[in-house]
């Protein structure tokens, strides 16, 4: 069976590593989908959608974003051409991946049937000790507006809440503006000397790179010792996680490795790493929901 091209769809506004992916995407010969500011409240069958193949119609049920009971038929692949072909949905059928943020990607996701594959909300904090060197715990909001110390707080698989060292819990967004039953982390201070992100897929880092020093942006090649505490984290905890997920690590200046936060692959920027491994990543963490293993179904968002 000769499948069609697969399809990544990408937001409004890209980041530098979001047109990296995207230009490793069309050389690898997948179909992208740009949405333009006002694609996602008009709906995804739009004219603001640009790159849809020729010819080709919404699949069923990617209908107004939103409503995704909108049938709008299935995908007609005229013209789609040769590519690479992996995660073929069906005969006729392409496969379709997604790389975004949450509030762009919780729109549209579940009208296009994709599975977006993110770590547990309290992860982190039930990591031992010996992995991320601090004390994590994982609470509502409203139980940690009565922190009386400095403490860093962040949502566990958004932005919603900003990563922050808060001075005590008075300084947390209110509950005029944040739900109190809200989950966050809140962990101890804790401050990295260099900071390396791994993109890991099917129980192995499957690419790597460096992204901060000293609190301050900077690229480089992976660490082998950061590869080495990764595949320590995968051996102690790699069956908590979906199979593409992205694991941030870092070093403190007393040499202690230290697992920093997990993030979906689908969100997340790729730095310095290898664009075509990490690209793979995302196209696992976000893909056809009818191409899901049983381990991933726990992990969807």
């Amino acid at each position: 069976m000769t499948c069609p091209p697969r399809i990544l769809v990408l937001p409004p506004r890209l980041t530098a590593s979001a047109r990296t992916l995207r230009a490793t995407a069309l050389r690898r010969g997948l179909r992208i989908v740009e949405a333009t500011a006002s694609a996602v409240p008009e709906g995804l069958g739009s004219p603001g959608w640009a790159g849809w193949p020729e010819g080709a119609k919404w699949p069923e049920g990617a209908g107004q974003a939103g409503s995704p009971g909108d049938a709008r038929g299935t995908w007609d692949t005229r013209g789609a051409g040769s590519a690479e072909s992996t995660g073929c949905t069906g005969s006729d059928g392409h496969a379709v991946h997604l790389h975004a943020g949450p509030s762009f990607a919780d729109v549209v996701a579940p009208a296009l049937g994709i599975a977006l594959l993110e770590a547990p909300a309290d992860w982190l904090a039930r990591l031992p000790r010996a992995l991320t060197q601090r004390d994590i715990r994982a609470m509502p909001i409203g139980e940690a507006y009565r922190l009386r110390r400095p403490a860093f707080v962040k949502s566990p698989n958004d932005k919603s809440i900003p990563a922050l060292v808060y001075a005590d819990g008075s300084r947390l967004p209110g509950p005029d503006a944040v739900d109190p039953a809200t989950v966050v982390l809140v962990s101890d201070v804790m401050t990295f000397a260099v900071e390396y992100r791994l993109h890991l897929l099917d129980g192995a880092v499957h690419a790597a790179g460096q992204y901060a020093e000293a609190g301050r942006l900077r690229l480089g090649p992976p660490d082998g010792d950061a590869l080495a505490f990764g595949r320590d984290v995968l051996a102690a905890a790699g069956k908590t996680l979906p199979s593409a997920i992205v694991v941030d690590v870092g070093r403190d200046d007393e040499g202690r490795w230290a697992v920093i936060e997990a993030n979906a692959a689908w969100a997340s920027g790729c730095y310095s790493a290898d664009p075509d491994r990490a690209l793979e990543t995302v196209l696992r963490a976000a893909g056809p929901a009818t191409a899901l293993s049983p381990h991933d179904r726990a992990f969807v968002r």
